[in-house]
C-alpha cells in the first residue's frame, strides 16, 4: 500500500489503484467489501464498453482485437516505479499480441486470453497537494495506434439523496439508478460535482464526456470518458476510437470541500 499525505488529507494506493481519499476525516471512494462494486477504481482501456454482442473482437486498422468489457489493461498489474510522500507514479507496458488472461473466463466470458496488435505503455501518476489530488494518464505507444480512454473511480455516498451537479444541470441518484448497467451519459462536460454530506468535484483534461452507474444507494461512479460506448451498436465500437499520436495526456482533479 501507498500512502500519501498532506496536512489535512491522506490517499491510499493499492497497486495503482486509489483506494482511500480522506479530507478532514471524510472518505470520498467507496470501500471495498462494501455493497455495489468490488473495486474502487480502474481504467477502461483501449476500448470502452461491452463487446460480447460482438463475439468479443473490436475491428482496429491490424485486424480485429480479441477484447473483453472495458478493455485488457485492467487485467494487467502495475509496477511501481517512483513514489514520495505527496507523490507516485505507475505504470504498465504492453507487448503487441501478448495474450493477456482474462479474469472474467468462463463464467462472464468465452475467451480466455485477450490481445491487442499495438504496443504501449500506460503510466498513472498521483499528485496530492494539499487537499487536492491529481491523477495523470500518459500513453506513449505507435503512431496511429487506436483507442479510447475511460477513468472509473467509484465515490461512497454518505447521504440519503446526494446530487451530481454537471452543467448547471442537477442529477438524481435515483435517475442514475434508472438507466441501469448501460451507465447515463453526460456528453460535452468536463467537471462534475458530487453534493453529499461533503462535496468533491471531479475536473478533467482531455476526456470531454462522462457516463455515471450504480446500481445501489450507498456509492456512484462518475467516469470520465473520451467515448460514450452505447451510442453504437457493439460491432461498430471502433468508431468511437481515436488515434494516438506518439503520445497522449489526460487529467482528473479531485477538489475536496470536506
Amino acid at each position: 500500500m501507498v500512502t500519501l499525505k498532506s496536512e489535512n488529507a491522506k490517499v491510499g494506493i493499492d497497486a495503482g489503484e486509489l483506494v482511500s481519499f480522506v479530507v478532514n476525516g471524510h472518505e470520498f471512494i467507496h470501500q471495498k467489501g462494501s455493497p455495489g462494486w468490488g473495486s474502487a477504481d480502474t481504467e477502461m482501456f483501449p476500448i470502452i464498453g461491452p463487446v460480447n454482442e460482438a463475439g468479443f473482437r473490436v475491428k482496429t486498422p491490424k485486424g480485429d482485437a480479441v477484447q473483453d468489457q472495458h478493455g485488457h489493461l485492467r487485467q494487467m498489474e502495475y509496477q511501481l516505479e517512483s513514489q514520495t510522500d505527496t507523490s507516485a507514479i505507475f505504470a504498465k507496458q504492453y507487448q503487441s499480441g501478448t495474450e493477456i488472461i482474462n479474469s472474467k473466463f468462463p463464467e462472464k466470458s468465452t475467451e480466455e486470453a485477450l490481445t491487442w496488435p499495438y504496443d504501449f505503455r500506460f503510466e498513472k501518476s498521483f499528485l496530492l497537494k494539499e487537499d487536492v489530488l491529481e491523477i495523470n494518464f500518459k500513453i506513449t505507444g505507435e503512431q496511429g495506434m487506436p483507442f479510447m480512454l475511460g477513468y472509473h473511480p467509484a465515490f461512497k455516498l454518505h447521504s440519503k439523496s446526494p446530487i451530481l451537479v454537471a452543467k448547471d444541470k442537477e442529477i438524481t441518484l435515483d435517475e442514475v439508478l434508472a438507466v441501469g448497467s448501460r451507465a447515463l451519459q453526460v456528453l460535452d462536460c468536463t467537471s462534475i460535482t458530487l453534493k453529499d454530506e461533503k462535496e468533491i468535484t471531479i475536473e478533467t483534461e482531455g476526456f470531454g464526456n462522462f457516463m455515471c452507474w450504480t446500481e445501489v444507494r450507498n456509492m456512484v461512479c462518475i467516469e470520465p470518458i473520451s467515448f460514450y460506448p452505447y451510442a453504437v451498436k457493439q460491432k461498430d465500437l471502433y468508431q468511437g476510437f481515436q488515434q494516438l499520436d506518439k503520445s497522449a495526456h489526460f487529467k482528473v482533479v479531485l477538489k475536496s470541500e470536506a
